[in-house]
């Protein structure tokens, strides 16, 4: 099969080659997922389980990407819930090889059925940004209705959902962002923007809730900002600062297949909307995946048309 791997960590994205490599076989309570669409986050070839198992071995030349959407090719022995021919979704291991080849084997309990009226490539954009939002808002944020959010990088891949979900469920959501982002931070449902460089972030007064994109100086000035018994939620890493009468609270997003439910019913009924940039052939990835120039929005390689 075609795919694309690293093997550098040093060399980042332009380390990436597309080669061919053996398909992969299903092990216990795994399925092989025929990939139509896939995922990447940039940042996942520096996290330490791109480059080795959970044993401390070397696993390079590894393939990247977490996310996909694709179609049940093969069930591995003891594999309930999912049926050869399934369209799936879903979040693939992190120390596993991804989903930036034409198949991959994934846990069958990391993945959801796509309905049939949702685009594969709309199915691969929703895993880490949907079910990041998800959990960072509702477990780790505790959100209820009513309390004010601010959402760094609204305008992004994971604050564009975060957005949307605060909105849906009675935030009063301040965004942030770049001057040229601000226009769309607002049509996903924020009542304010912030545009970092150019306003002062602490003009908008005290927020009950914080999740962080960005981190850094803005996550520090943002702790200041939580109210007392206010929560700061960074996907970026722990927190430099925290509340001072607060939670501080960070995570790593974990595949779930009720929430990625959740997730796709919205975009089937218009609550949510996907924030997808560039779309690529698996043969064109390597450059779509080093761009030139800043691209808003996540970019999808379409493994199969």
């Amino acid at each position: 099969m075609k795919a694309i791997v690293v093997t550098d960590q040093a060399a980042g994205t332009a380390g990436m080659t597309l080669v061919e490599r053996p398909e992969p076989e299903p092990a216990i309570n795994d399925v092989v997922v025929q990939v139509h669409a896939s995922g990447f986050v940039p940042t996942e070839l520096t996290w330490p389980s791109t480059w080795t198992d959970r044993l401390g071995r070397d696993r390079t030349p590894t393939i990247p990407g977490h996310e996909l959407a694709g179609v049940v090719s093969a069930l591995g022995y003891g594999t309930t819930g999912l049926s050869v021919g399934q369209r799936v979704f879903g979040l693939t291991d992190w120390t596993r090889d991804g989903t930036l080849a034409e198949y991959v084997a994934v846990e069958a309990r990391n993945l959801a059925p796509l309905p049939g009226d949702v685009d594969f490539t709309v199915g691969a954009s929703l895993p880490i940004s949907g079910l990041t939002a998800w959990q960072g808002l509702f477990e780790h944020g505790r959100f209820k209705a009513g309390q004010s959010v601010l959402v760094h990088g609204a305008a992004g891949a994971v604050g564009s959902v975060v957005t949307q979900l605060a909105h849906e469920f009675g935030a009063y959501v301040i965004g942030t962002g770049r001057a040229a982002d601000r226009q769309k931070a607002l049509d996903f449902g924020a009542q304010e923007f912030v545009d970092l460089g150019n306003d002062t972030l602490e003009d908008v007064g005290g927020v009950d809730l914080v999740i962080d994109v960005i981190g850094g100086d803005i996550g520090k000035r943002s702790a200041g900002m939580v109210r007392p018994g206010g929560t700061l939620v960074s996907v970026v890493g722990p927190p430099e600062a925290r509340p001072a009468d607060g939670l501080a609270i960070d995570f790593v997003v974990e595949a779930d297949r009720a929430q990625l439910g959740e997730i796709v019913r919205r975009v089937r009924d218009g609550r949510l909307r996907t924030n997808i940039g560039t779309v690529a052939t698996l043969d064109d990835a390597v450059a779509a995946l080093n761009p030139t120039e800043r691209v808003t929005g996540k970019t999808i390689i379409r493994v199969r048309p």
